[in-house]
């Protein structure tokens, strides 16, 4: 169990409490170049070209301070060369063009039994007639992923919906089909599913085995938490009737992974006491996400909402720090990418593969730049029929690419967050930046941390 006792977690709330207010004050906008992050062992000096972390000296913090405080890029770059960084830059403006695709996401099923109010596929039908996609347009998506990988690559095929399992057949035959397929051509081929849970079946836990699915269920807090918002479309509640339908996955996964996705809206209070409830059942990792937009505009999360979450994440990454120095696994699974990103020195002009090394594919056919444009022109990239439109794929990368983004080319968190999603930023903008921000500071401290305490994790 990873239960703390009392003492422990009242103990880390109020550590939390008072981190979250130092780390909201360190973590604003300075300079776009470098941001000093104090922690408790050696202060580090985040230079946003490369994403690289350098321990600095306290007389190498004073100057720097007074340089970003004085807005003085140029002398801030003189400084760089004086400690032998390099300053070439490593992205320029030049957008990608006409990146090969690795993955996509079919929407197998654009239908759900569940009324979400808050769904970014307006209840599942993405504003359309409820359909399935048909064996034939399933089978010419993976036609078309498959013959433009090379020999030996990856590739990623991805079960949506709407709630993907009322397609279940679909799933399974198009799964077979893309194994095949990419056996043939010496393709590694990996499968996912997200999935809301109520439908599962005890012999689906036998064929995600089999072909090694990661497993994403959609869960939102315990038992009333959950049900509030998650609910089928008489308003029934759905928490108890998941919890027993995903017994079966959670005790057959070896290659198969069962992942909790819980999403934030200002309902949510005690994050720890979720994530610690969903790691206990036994799911390979447990991760969260601000609702940030919403297609009823309900249950958004705001600017203090999100303060307040960014408490509570911080109070969940204390746990994680807890657990990996005591040498124990625990699967946060939001404190476990950052981590890897800020270690390998992640450096990327967009936030994701959207509309580049992969699209989502309507139930008919139609190319989007991801799952959530399915069906709205924004994101329309072709169709898999006449094959993926470098026009508007083009068009789109230039237009996305994080130096065209405002206020984000001024940010020194830019390279590590690449402008926040898309879909969500084009809908709502951007009133996350500070969250973002303040997350990516205190990973970084404890990172710090952790290659100290407890480097072995990293290995």
């Amino acid at each position: 169990m990873h239960q703390p006792d009392p003492v422990t977690k009242h103990a880390l709330s109020d550590i939390a409490t008072s981190l979250a207010a130092q780390v909201a004050r360190q973590s604003l906008p300075g300079s776009p170049a470098v941001h000093i992050v104090p922690s408790t062992g050696d202060t580090q000096l985040f230079v946003a070209n490369g994403s690289r972390l350098y321990r600095i000296t306290s007389d190498v913090e004073a100057k720097m301070q007074q340089l970003i405080a004085l807005k003085d890029e140029a002398a801030i770059q003189e400084e760089l060369v004086k400690m032998g960084v390099n300053t070439t830059p490593l992205i320029d403006d030049t957008p990608l063009e006409s990146p090969g695709t690795y993955a996509l996401s079919l929407a197998i099923a654009q239908k759900c039994n569940m009324g979400c109010t808050y769904c970014y596929a307006d209840q599942g039908d993405f504003g359309g007639p409820s359909k399935n996609m048909t064996t034939d347009t399933a089978r010419q998506s993976i036609d078309m992923l498959v013959n433009k990988a090379e020999a030996g690559s990856k590739i990623q095929v991805t079960f949506l919906g709407g709630e993907p399992l009322i397609n279940r057949r679909g799933i399974r035959e198009t799964t077979a089909y893309a194994a095949e397929l990419a056996a043939r051509k010496n393709l590694q081929v990996s499968f996912s599913l997200t999935t809301n849970g109520t439908l599962l079946k005890p012999d689906d836990a036998t064929f995600f085995e089999e072909y090694g699915f990661a497993v994403t269920i959609s869960l939102d807090g315990i038992g009333e938490v959950h049900d509030r918002q998650r609910m089928l479309k008489n308003g029934a509640g759905t928490y108890d009737q998941i919890m027993e339908r995903i017994q079966p996955l959670l005790q057959t996964q070896q290659r198969m992974q069962v992942a909790a996705r819980v999403t934030v809206t200002p309902a949510q209070k005690k994050l720890d006491e979720t994530l610690l409830a969903f790691i206990n059942m036994g799911f390979h990792s447990v991760g969260f996400s601000p609702l940030l937009r919403s297609s009823a505009g309900t249950d958004e999360m705001t600017r203090q909402d999100l303060e307040e979450m960014l408490q509570g994440m911080i109070t969940c990454g204390l746990l994680f720090e807890q657990h990996v120095v005591q040498r124990k696994r625990f699967p946060f699974l939001n404190m476990v990418n950052a981590l890897k990103e800020i270690a390998k020195g992640t450096h990327r002009p967009y936030p994701c593969g959207a509309g580049a090394g992969y699209m989502g594919v309507s139930a008919e056919g139609g190319l989007y730049a991801c799952h959530r444009f399915v069906n709205e022109p924004a994101g329309s990239m072709g169709n898999i029929y006449q094959g993926i439109d470098a026009s508007l794929q083009n068009k789109w990368l230039q237009d996305r690419h994080v130096h065209q983004q405002s206020p984000c080319n001024g940010c020194w968190a830019r390279y590590l967050c690449g402008g926040g999603c898309h879909h969500e930023v084009l809908e709502k903008g951007r009133h996350a930046c500070d969250y973002i921000r303040g997350w990516l500071h205190y990973t970084m401290q404890a990172h710090e941390r952790l290659t100290r305490l407890a480097p072995d994790w990293y290995r």
